[in-house]
């Protein structure tokens, strides 16, 4: 994934009952936890997790 990308975030990161579609806004190759992805949903918020409760949208 890279800056730009149009995903689906996982409902345990956002604690909604679906998945939620956003842009990624972050990639952050971290040390410790490996890939952390940041998006940002239409209406402004700001997820980030590691790089498995995210995938492409369609």
């Amino acid at each position: 994934m890279k800056t730009g990308d149009n995903v689906l975030i996982s409902p345990e990161v956002t604690h909604k009952s679906e998945w939620t579609q956003g842009t990624v806004i972050e990639v952050e190759a971290n040390p410790f936890v490996g890939t952390v992805i940041s998006a940002e949903t239409s209406s402004g918020e700001i997820y980030f997790d590691k790089e498995y409760q995210f995938k492409p949208a369609m």
